[in-house]
């Protein structure tokens, strides 16, 4: 009798499937089990992906985040890793266009020794609070601005703007900075991608081909050596 389509044959009797004998691979293009490896399932465009993610959120972010409410608590900056871009209302540099994404950071960066205990709220905050020994971004600014960096403290060899420097610095960025971010596990990966592909002129780490960094490296190489010429600032 014929078996209608879709159904499957009655099963073997055990001695029948004992008997028969187990079908070779040879010559059929399939690989023998000593012949088999094991592969990543991983997708090779994943680190490409993450990127282009983070190029999208930062390039044309939902909103941006002024000082007031960064600063403000809650804080909505997560307290996880990722990247953060900066945007000014108005340039710190008349060669510099406003409104657009000028700057861009990670939080934290890759320690091979320990853990870094940085995120995007601490860093952001530490950007829009702190001082330029401790922060790039507010030292490149505040010599793009003309303020006056000094040496500071017991051995003088940390540079800030001094406390009024810092404060009017401080008060700018609160008037024309805002920030925008998002997060990824492992930021540092997607750092040297995304200086090159952006326009960042103030970045100068990884940034040589920027047109603005060689002038940028230069008005900072000379704002150091004039606070070395100055006597240590209470």
């Amino acid at each position: 009798m014929r078996r209608p389509p879709g159904l499957l044959p009655q099963p073997e009797q055990p001695g029948e499937l004992r008997s028969r004998p187990r079908p070779s691979l040879q010559g059929c293009g399939i690989p023998s089990a000593t012949e088999l490896r094991v592969v990543s399932l991983r997708p090779p465009a994943v680190a490409d992906l993450g990127g282009s993610v983070a190029h999208a959120a930062l390039t044309e972010p939902d909103r941006l985040w002024s000082a007031q409410e960064v600063l403000s608590r809650p804080s909505p900056v997560p307290a996880a890793a990722g990247v953060y871009g900066w945007y000014f209302e108005k340039a710190p540099s008349t060669d510099l266009a406003a409104g657009h994404l000028l700057y861009v950071g990670i939080a934290p960066r890759y320690m091979a020794n320990r853990t870094s205990t940085q995120n995007l709220r601490k860093r952001v905050r530490y950007h829009y609070r702190g001082n330029a020994a401790g922060s790039t971004l507010r030292l490149t600014l505040g010599c793009l601005l003309g303020i006056e960096l000094r040496r500071v403290g017991r051995s003088g060899t940390r540079m800030t703007f001094g406390k009024a420097g810092e404060a009017a610095l401080s008060q700018w960025m609160a008037e024309n900075a805002e920030v925008c971010w998002t997060e990824h596990d492992e930021p540092w990966t997607l750092e040297s991608e995304l200086i090159s592909r952006l326009d960042l002129p103030l970045n100068l780490d990884q940034n040589r081909h920027n047109p603005f960094h060689s002038r940028l490296k230069e008005l900072r190489s000379q704002a150091r050596q004039r606070a070395r010429e100055l006597p240590v600032s209470a």
